[in-house]
């Protein structure tokens, strides 16, 4: 439901800025604003994200949990999406995530708000394990048949753009 609201309302808020700033200053300067927060947010953008690259590279090599560095440059990746997406209140919000103090405090939002949970899967060649929690095994026999062997389908005729 939240994202319906968001793909109606954002773009009339964007068509509501539009018209107000072109209202205000006029067409060409709305325009060059628009390209010029779109070329800034790239450069802040780029220079953030290899610097969250680094820090997930050490965290990966084991300096760290990677988890906060992932969300960060998660967070980047997004804010740039909203730079290079025309207008005025998604350029806000995708300049507000080049914060760090903005993308620590989101960071803080969704560890408290959205839940976790792993997923385990273990394959071994008796069959497979749901993983370290649970010992169930599910055991499987197959046997491979040739596509030209199979029996035609009940009801089906050939219909020119199948080999049967």
């Amino acid at each position: 439901m939240w994202l319906l609201i968001a793909f109606i309302a954002v773009p009339l808020i964007e068509i509501g800025l539009f018209i107000q700033v072109g209202g205000l200053i006029g067409l060409w300067p709305t325009l060059a604003i628009v390209l010029l927060t779109a070329v800034i947010g790239h450069t802040m953008m780029k220079k953030q994200g290899g610097q969250v690259l680094q820090k997930l590279q050490r965290a990966m090599a084991g300096d760290g949990n990677p988890a906060e560095h992932m969300v960060h440059g998660a967070m980047i990746l997004f804010a740039g999406a909203l730079l290079l997406t025309p207008g005025f209140f998604t350029d806000t919000m995708g300049f507000l995530l080049l914060i760090p103090q903005v993308r620590m405090a989101a960071f803080a939002w969704l560890r408290r708000n959205v839940k976790m949970q792993g997923v385990y899967m273990n394959m071994s060649s008796t069959g497979y394990r749901r993983g370290p929690r649970g010992s169930d095994t599910i055991d499987g026999e197959f046997t491979e048949i040739d596509p030209d062997e199979l029996p035609p389908r009940p009801g089906s005729t050939p219909s020119g753009w199948t080999r049967r």
